[in-house]
């Protein structure tokens, strides 16, 4: 199992073996309402966040194999339209990043490089979820940066990475759903904090969900710039505001949710090629949200293409590498990230797409996995 696609395969072997009646005792989807974060917390959060200097520089880190795609751009995509701080997309090691489930990118810098050109460190290192957690030069480099001064930000599955580090060490914390009791076998001292999507201890900052760092993100531009750049952002989003505000109980195995992944993957013979057009200065963070979500129906996957098969700058400077040279897509579907496309909208209008092609069910096993607070509709 890799990143945050949880395990389609598992499930099918599961029930292939005889093991229907695990399937049964799954529960029902329940509809849980997020209660309100006390004013009080919702400052604390703020204030953890706070930069040390006017215009703070942020790192986003990645190893070049399997880095989660909406955890890497999104923060990118966000901070670089907001341009309070410098920030940095980072690898491990030379070339690319391969993203997961879909997309490739060319970072910045690697962690060598930055490290020669900024010697005091990064103000903010954001974490996102790898294929593995225990990268040795994510750790030695992680534990380097904390020690400069630098604030953690652990986005979705990024968490366990930043636990692996040992920076979560009797820390309170949260991360994606799935993971939640991997994460604390491996650090037992960590304290879970449920109905939150952002958890701040310290200098650390934990996260829970992929769609995590659109709030996470809005919430470091408030605390660097104040609260109306962060509204000016969000506009641009498509979001209406945000807060640590989560239900925690609403994500989890469920029955049509297993039975639907079992379903698609057991498809084998109904399987589409979703192409994407890459284009100069589309939005990444659309982008981002539009691949990751195809991707995780079990029933398609993503590839993107350009006429010249040359890297495209997509807007923020994000360089991004089509997987095909083609002027058009040949295969029967197809979808188009517009410029002016605002990523809230074009995530929810790739799920009802999702689920006009796939079913509803579908669309909201794709949410569960996003960690992305919509109705499920598939009881």
């Amino acid at each position: 199992m890799r990143c945050v696609i949880l395990g389609g395969l598992t499930l099918s072997l599961l029930a292939l073996a005889g093991f229907g009646a695990w399937l049964f005792s799954l529960p029902m989807p329940v509809v849980v309402e997020a209660k309100p974060v006390p004013e009080a917390e919702a400052d604390a959060l703020l204030a953890a966040l706070k930069p040390r200097r006017e215009r703070p520089l942020i790192a986003i880190i990645g190893i070049n194999d399997a880095t989660e795609t909406t955890d890497y751009l999104v923060p990118a995509g966000i901070l670089r339209r907001a341009d309070i701080a410098d920030v940095m997309l980072l690898a491990t090691g030379e070339g690319p990043v391969k993203l997961f489930p879909a997309l490739k990118v060319e970072p910045d810098a690697t962690v060598a490089r930055f490290d020669a050109a900024h010697p005091e460190g990064a103000d903010y290192v954001v974490v996102p979820a790898m294929s593995r957690d225990d990268d040795p030069v994510v750790m030695a480099w992680l534990k380097g940066q904390a020690k400069k001064g630098a604030t953690i930000i652990g986005i979705c599955a990024g968490a366990k990475v930043v636990g692996a580090a040992g920076l979560l060490d009797g820390r309170r914390a949260t991360t994606h759903w799935y993971y939640i009791d991997e994460m604390l076998k491996r650090s037992p001292t960590i304290r879970y904090v449920a109905d939150r999507r952002m958890v701040a201890d310290g200098r650390v900052v934990t996260t829970t969900g992929i769609t995590a760092s659109m709030p996470t993100m809005l919430t470091l531009i408030e605390a660097i710039a104040g609260r109306g750049k962060a509204m000016e952002a969000a506009q641009v989003l498509g979001v209406s505001g945000w807060n640590a505000r989560h239900a925690s109980g609403a994500f989890t195995f469920t029955r049509p949710f297993a039975a639907t992944v079992l379903g698609n993957v057991l498809a084998v013979w109904n399987r589409d090629q979703v192409g994407i057009e890459l284009v100069p200065g589309m939005d990444a963070v659309s982008l981002a949200f539009v691949a990751d979500a195809w991707s995780r129906t079990y029933r398609s996957r993503v590839v993107t293409f350009a006429a010249s098969g040359a890297t495209v700058e997509g807007r923020g400077g994000i360089r991004i590498l089509p997987d095909r040279v083609a002027a058009t897509w040949p295969g029967e579907v197809s979808v188009s990230v517009s410029q002016g496309m605002r990523p809230a909208t074009a995530l929810d209008e790739t799920l009802g797409e999702i689920a006009a092609r796939y079913g509803a069910r579908t669309a909201d096993v794709v949410a569960m996995q996003l960690e992305y607070p919509r109705p499920a509709t598939g009881r």
